[in-house]
């Protein structure tokens, strides 16, 4: 059948239409996005407090070792574990009358040597006039001088195992050397207590001061003599700003401390410094054995401020994506010189006035270019103080 010509030549125009109509849609297909709006964060500089921690082991002001100076029975206990007590009050007996009677003993004893102290001083007196009477020898008169003076010296030799007595009943009653919290006691009425035991009776912890110890690594303590005015390490110590004391559960210990001490060398092994600081603990919050972290502070007048979501991280480095004129982003790397809850203080890698992302990086690379959405850094600042 032969198609007439005017027909042909409408399929042929249909064909052309429909051919450029896929065109338009392969070539709409194969557009680029438009460019995404992200919020921008032009860097500003801000005075700041930041904050070096260092982990801490706390110990009482002093931490003595209760032990007896003599051997016995242990014949009460006045005290219990971890209670409070003050220098002087009694907190263990051991069964002194074994050494009540060894006192009983040495006063017996003074007693027949101040005895023959009289009776020497009696044959003294009476020998005296018949050798000066010539009516006996001098040498008689010599030994009675000279007998005496060994009743007297043995007189001393009672005298002091009299005080030896006392002192060892003395021993019997155990006292609290200084105040403090008592701890754990091993040894029950009625156990054998000896001067040799490798265990204390107990461990009296005074706490009214707290003492954290930590280390300094040489660059640490290197930046510490800088930065505090002072000729001496003595007097840049009361230069530097009170210290914080973060405890297990992460919270701020009320009472700030000072620094107090630094040890005399490095440590070789280690290559650190001990050092000291002192907090006040009048409510015995603190215990001997807890555990922190000390907070020295970093006061920087012009740090440059950054929000922490506004970085990621790459094989341990820290970065951020730059803005550039053409609205493109660029990753550049960062260093951190601080942080707060919810900033990061640098140090180097972008300047103040420079524009980042704030948020949605996880969408971005290198050359990608965004429509900058600008936000207010008085208003986030606002919403998250530094």
């Amino acid at each position: 059948m032969k198609i007439p010509g005017k027909i042909r030549f409408i399929v042929l125009i249909s064909s052309i239409i429909l051919l450029q109509n896929c065109t338009k849609a392969a070539e709409g297909s194969n557009a680029a996005p438009p460019a995404p709006e992200l919020p921008v964060y032009t860097v500003i500089t801000s005075p700041a407090t930041t904050y070096q921690e260092f982990p801490t082991a706390l110990e009482g002001k002093n931490n003595v070792e209760i032990r007896s100076q003599v051997d016995g029975y242990l014949d009460k206990i006045y005290v219990e574990e971890g209670a409070y007590v003050r220098a002087g009050q009694p907190l263990f007996k051991i069964d002194s009358r074994a050494y009540g009677e060894q006192m009983n003993m040495a006063s017996a004893n003074l007693q027949v040597a101040n005895a023959n102290i009289q009776k020497a001083k009696v044959e003294v007196d009476r020998l005296e006039p018949l050798v000066a009477a010539k009516v006996v020898s001098d040498v008689q008169l010599r030994t009675a001088k000279a007998n005496y003076a060994a009743a007297v010296a043995v007189a001393s030799q009672a005298r002091a195992s009299v005080g030896s007595a006392k002192i060892n009943v003395g021993f019997t009653t155990i006292t609290a050397p200084v105040s403090g919290y008592i701890g754990r006691i091993p040894y029950k009425k009625g156990s054998l207590i000896s001067r040799t035991d490798p265990n204390p009776l107990t461990l009296l912890s005074d706490i009214s001061e707290i003492y954290a110890y930590f280390s300094l690594s040489e660059l640490d303590f290197i930046a510490f003599q800088n930065k505090y005015e002072g000729a001496t390490l003595e007097q840049k110590l009361k230069n530097m700003p009170m210290i914080d004391l973060v405890i297990a559960d992460n919270t701020i210990y009320p009472q700030k401390g000072k620094m107090s001490i630094v040890d005399g060398q490095f440590d070789k092994t280690t290559g650190a410094i001990s050092v000291r600081a002192v907090f006040p603990n009048a409510n015995g919050t603190l215990r001997t054995g807890n555990t922190g972290r000390v907070r020295m502070p970093q006061l920087m007048s012009n740090a440059v401020v950054i929000p922490q979501e506004s970085t990621f991280e790459i094989q341990d480095k820290t970065y951020v994506y730059v803005v550039g004129k053409d609205q493109k982003v660029t990753s550049k790397p960062v260093t951190i010189s601080g942080k707060t809850e919810n900033y990061y203080f640098i140090s180097e890698g972008i300047k103040p006035g420079e524009k980042i992302v704030f948020t949605g990086i996880g969408m971005l690379k290198d050359g990608v270019s965004i429509k900058p959405k600008a936000i207010s850094s008085d208003s986030l600042l606002k919403a998250k103080p530094l």
